[in-house]
């Protein structure tokens, strides 16, 4: 009997499960607790919680995780320099650290501006080659030339052997700035891809399990290991694809969005007819617009980890994680101890750190280069939790905010505090880990805003079940400012939103929401079996996907009075390519499209007849008629393997 193996890595939990290959039916599944910042503890955990026997029989193992896109909205991903080639308009509050804006570039055709100015990009590299983990390149249209990214690829690897990542590896789409956007979060999650996606092989290794290895990407198809380790920001919203797919799958609606609330976000996206709904834009992360093609979803910095807060007379959720209070007080022995100790922080002071119930313990990550202000704080602070009082007792001041962001954005230090999922063991709605931990947090907090700790807490998952509705409606309602829909959520009328497809629910105590849900949305609400692992299941259901765009681009003479045709350029990953028809362009565009299908999928095992290729083409014509200006040819190959298809009969469509 064979089996696959579905492992998805989130914030909170990594879960495991076993899918039987003949009839696709669940026959095993396991939680863990995720480990931080090595993930490997939490990966072997789940796994082991899994038939051993049915472990020997495994075909292929495939992952998904929500690191990357935590990484990005904790604003936790490595340092990265970015060398952007042409004139931009960079926002002012784009948060991009570490750029250098260089002359040269290429016009729409493909040629040169002016030189690329090599020296400036130079003593850019030298000047930060020991203070980032890697680089990233866009210029202005590589994707009609990419020469000059080319060369600062090469130079950065001339000088510094770091890492370095070129725009137009990732995107073949228009918009200079968006695609070094891309390539710069691609960088900083490399390190974080590289480690867990060696982690997963190395731990299939040590048990020998001889299959493939294969990871969800975040438009809901399934890529060789080696893909996925080379574009970690195309796992962006993996976690997301993969909680949509396992919806779909378990719940047996084609048809259906799907609300997955996990430890640090909450995602919403739609699946319809056995589709996922794409954006058209790329994907929007942390605030920032990309140009992965991945799914349109609604998320938000809010999940049962999200720490919770109070300022004045405020209460507010996330946007960072932490350990919960119920959870801390099983991991670290004498933290209720540190709890009990009941520091009260003066009101005026209050901020995201300065809180009540808010701790801070070290990783065991070392650290590669502090500030003096940075090795100060991180050698106060211990492997035992400690508050700022604590760190900070012989002191007058406290640390500053920026400080501690730059610890935690560097995995240095951990923080713990109260939680959503702190205020559901009050209320008798989870019982995980210590409710005396959160019963003491909540009581801290309430005092703080003049309740008790139960109307504190139910505020709390009043707020996140509004949350969750919220995020489902902007979703479904495109373009109602969020405000407006906040605002009818709030109020107290004769009427509320109704929705028209089934809300499927996923995540670990989503239940306890159920009830608090249904009074804010008119809905069929649907929470199936194994919902609590959706997402593992979602893992084993893509199909093997490559595609590729290539462009044909027709060269008129630049006189006004002469219109005759100059030449064809054929524009395709690795560059332009002149020809002098547009039969002899289109033939080899093709030719050249789908060998770079068959070539990534033959690299997977896969032989031609196992691939269905589609090709798209989209012409672009001045008048009815008349010769295209350009045409698009967008290849598909769709493995017909039994190596990626894993879902059971019209179950097999739910894919992309």
């Amino acid at each position: 009997m064979a089996y696959s193996l579905g492992i998805d890595a989130g914030g909170t939990y990594t879960d495991s499960i076993l899918i039987r290959d003949s009839d696709g039916a669940v026959v095993g599944s396991n939680k863990a607790l995720t480990s931080y910042p090595d993930p490997l503890e939490g990966i072997t955990n789940s796994i082991d919680g899994l038939d051993p026997e049915k472990l020997k029989e495994i075909t292929l193992v495939s992952v998904s995780t929500t690191l990357a896109t935590n990484a990005i909205l904790e604003k936790t991903g490595f340092p990265v320099g970015l060398v952007l080639v042409g004139d931009y308009e960079i926002p002012r509050d784009s948060g991009i650290e570490n750029y250098i804006m260089v002359k040269g570039g290429h016009d729409s055709h493909g040629n040169e501006i002016e030189p690329l100015d090599l020296e400036r990009v130079r003593g850019f590299i030298l000047r930060l080659k020991d203070r980032v983990a890697a680089f990233a390149v866009s210029s202005y249209f590589s994707v009609r030339n990419p020469d000059h990214e080319l060369q600062v690829k090469a130079l950065v690897k001339e000088l510094t052997g770091l890492p370095v990542v070129c725009g137009h590896e990732l995107a073949q789409s228009l918009g200079a700035y968006e695609r070094g956007v891309t390539a710069y979060l691609n960088a900083q999650l490399l390190p974080v891809a590289e480690s867990f996606l060696e982690t997963v092989v190395g731990e299939i290794e040590r048990r020998g399990i001889n299959s493939r290895v294969a990871m969800l990407r975040c438009d809901g198809s399934v890529v060789r290991m080696q893909e996925a380790m080379k574009k970690p920001i195309e796992s962006v919203f993996s976690g997301p694809a993969a909680s949509l797919l396992g919806a779909s799958y378990l719940s047996k609606q084609e048809t259906c969005a799907a609300i997955d609330v996990g430890g640090t976000s909450t995602d919403v996206s739609l699946i319809y007819k056995g589709l996922p709904y794409l954006s058209e834009t790329g994907a929007v992360v942390g605030g920032w617009q990309t140009k992965v093609r991945a799914l349109r979803m609604e998320t938000s910095a809010m999940g049962g980890d999200s720490h919770v807060w109070v300022q004045g007379s405020n209460t507010s959720i996330g946007p960072r994680r932490v350990i919960p209070l119920c959870r801390a007080a099983v991991l670290y022995p004498d933290f209720m101890h540190t709890l009990k100790k009941r520091w009260i922080p003066d009101r005026l002071k209050l901020n995201e750190h300065i809180q009540a119930t808010k701790f801070f313990v070290r990783t065991g990550r070392k650290p590669i280069e502090l500030s003096g202000e940075e090795k100060e704080l991180l050698t106060l602070i211990g492997d035992e939790p400690k508050s700022l009082n604590d760190v900070y007792w012989d002191r007058k001041i406290l640390p500053s905010r920026r400080v501690m962001d730059s610890l935690i954005q560097k995995r240095l230090v951990q923080a713990i505090g109260f939680t959503p999922t702190d205020a559901l063991h009050v209320l008798g709605d989870y019982d995980e880990w210590d409710s005396e931990a959160s019963v003491i947090g909540a009581t801290l907090l309430a005092n703080f805003v003049g309740v008790d700790k139960y109307e504190f807490c139910t505020n709390v998952k009043r707020l996140f079940a509004r949350n969750m509705a919220k995020d489902l409606l902007a979703f479904l309602m495109e373009g109602v400012d969020k405000a407006e829909i906040e605002k009818v959520l709030e109020g107290n009328f004769f009427s509320r939103f109704k929705v028209d497809v089934p809300v499927v629910l996923l995540g670990g105590p989503v239940r306890a929401y159920l009830e608090e849900l249904k009074e804010l949305i008119d809905a069929e609400i649907l929470l199936p079996e194994y919902s609590d692992v959706g997402n593992a299941v979602g893992a084993l259901v893509g199909k093997g996907i490559k595609r590729a765009e290539i462009s044909i681009r027709t060269m008129y003479s630049e006189s006004k009075y002469d219109l005759r045709t100059k030449g064809i350029f054929v524009y395709t990953p690795v560059g332009r390519r002149h020809f002098l028809t547009r039969k002899e362009a289109l033939e080899y565009a093709e030719g050249f499209g789908r060998k770079l299908i068959l070539d990534y999928m033959a690299e997977s095992g896969l032989s031609p007849e196992q691939i269905e290729i589609n090709i798209e083409r989209k012409d672009i014509s001045v008048y009815s008629g008349g010769v295209p200006l350009e045409t698009k040819l967008i290849f598909e190959g769709i493995s017909k393997s039994d190596v990626y298809e894993k879902a059971v009969g019209e179950k097999e469509t739910v894919t992309t």
